[in-house]
């Protein structure tokens, strides 16, 4: 179930513009970020709900300044099933069409809300009814290529969850709690409601609750749950997640989703892991009266599955350690690279994917690398550049407080050299997960292969 909410997620979140080539300092362009595809509600027994459509305008060069623009709307294809709200910076040339005015965007800003248009399913819609809204942006001089998004219709109950805040600076051997909002802005009730939960491995959940089941993993642990409240069209439940904050705890993960029960969902969601039973109090779902963002299928997956990034106070000491081999001239021998999480954190990189550590080296003198494994690449010399070939081998994307990665080099001796050794260190110019954010002690990453 994850992996085919967090694809219908980005599925729906998909820009309708598409990357530029190289920027620069005299050129720009103008780009409109629509969601690709907008799901409406028809009329149920509830009346309807209004769908948002935010549309935004960006631009490549930010070192330029760029004055307010105009935002041009066409929702003629739509208007045989859906209306179109427009808001206060819009001025209507008809019922489907708008010319809406947006800010500028002073140097150093990339992107300006240029509207927020509402869409509402006409009553007796015909279901199987589809169509584009369509934009263009100007600014000054300077145009966007065209976006659109495909409005299409159904009927079924649409489940949401709140984005719930990310929180920062969590002390390890405290409690926190994750609150959101789930919410139906479908057509139809929802009488039972499946819950997927992950909390990554420096956090722990508080309450194992008897209407969810539990599965430990290499990462952290996952729970799912039935929730037996039904959520009508219009309704708002709120949905609280109390949490421990582990000693070991750094860079940590909650991801939670909801989807409509059903067996087969719910033997979907279990796969082939083995899952334990909870035996605390039950888990409910409470009426909430905060917004929500927005057996049958859910109409629109976009907003059913959501991430909390939850960052604790804490360190984690990297250490490297080298190693001496012997040899004749000839011999093929084998060196080794360790990298260690002395802790107390353990450190994952679970959303940009980065590796903990990227260890860099050269062959020692008399030397040639002849292996190595296949998380390792090469940078050969170059005339301006280092004189021999560099080579970086990268941990995995997590390493847990205590364990180590080891990296096998293998070194063809072609002469003796007596003393020959090089220098390995771990680098610190990751941009997503830098060593020196976390490390408190970067003298011990450093190291040596001393070859006889």
């Amino acid at each position: 179930m994850k992996h085919r909410l967090l694809g219908a997620a980005l599925a729906g979140c998909a820009l309708a513009a598409v990357g530029a080539g190289p920027v620069h300092a005299d050129s720009d362009q103008l780009w409109i970020d629509v969601p690709s595809e907008s799901v409406l509600p028809v009329h149920g027994p509830s009346g309807t709900a209004e769908r948002s459509l935010t549309v935004r305008v960006s631009h490549d060069n930010t070192e330029n300044e760029v004055g307010p623009g105009r935002l041009t709307v066409d929702a003629s294809e739509v208007a045989s099933f859906a209306r179109v709200s427009w808001p206060s910076n819009c001025v209507p040339e008809s019922a489907v069409k708008a010319v809406c005015d947006y800010p500028g965007m002073p140097a150093g800003t990339d992107l300006v809300t240029a509207a927020e248009l509402g869409l509402t399913a006409l009553p007796d819609a015909d279901l199987a009814s589809s169509g584009y809204v369509r934009y263009t942006a100007s600014a000054g001089e300077l145009t966007s290529f065209p976006a659109e998004t495909r409005v299409s219709l159904a009927d079924g109950p649409d489940l949401g969850l709140s984005q719930a805040e990310y929180q920062r600076d969590l002390r390890p051997g405290t409690n926190t709690r994750v609150s959101a909002t789930v919410g139906n802005t479908g057509s139809r009730t929802v009488q039972r409601t499946l819950l997927w939960v992950n909390a990554s491995y420096g956090l722990r959940f508080k309450e194992r609750y008897s209407n969810c089941e539990y599965r430990q993993h290499t990462t952290g642990e996952s729970a799912l749950c039935l929730l037996d409240e039904a959520v009508a069209p219009g309704e708002r439940y709120g949905l609280t997640s109390d949490l421990r904050v582990e000693r070991r705890a750094l860079y940590e993960r909650f991801d939670h989703s909801v989807l409509p029960y059903s067996d087969q969902a719910l033997e979907e969601a279990r796969g082939e892991y083995t899952w334990t039973p909870g035996t605390g109090p039950e888990l409910d779902l409470r009426p909430a009266a905060a917004p929500a963002v927005a057996g049958d299928d859910d109409i629109d997956l976009s907003d059913n599955y959501r991430i909390v990034i939850l960052d604790a106070r804490n360190t984690a000491d990297l250490k490297l350690t080298g190693s001496r081999v012997r040899g004749a001239a000839g011999d093929t021998v084998t060196a080794s690279v360790t990298v260690q999480n002395r802790g107390p954190a353990w450190v994952a990189s679970l959303g940009a994917g980065s590796p903990v550590a990227v260890v860099r080296f050269q062959a020692p003198e008399g030397t040639t690398i002849v292996g190595l494994p296949d998380d390792c690449t090469s940078l050969p010399p170059s005339e301006e550049g280092e004189p021999v070939t560099t080579y970086s081998c990268w941990t995995p994307i997590y390493l847990r407080d205590g364990a180590s990665h080891r990296v096998e080099v293998q070194l063809r001796i072609d002469e003796v050299v007596r003393g020959a050794r090089t220098t390995v260190e771990i680098l610190d110019d990751e941009a997503e997960l830098p060593v020196s954010k976390f490390d408190p002690n970067l003298r011990n990453n450093r190291a040596q292969i001393v070859v006889n």
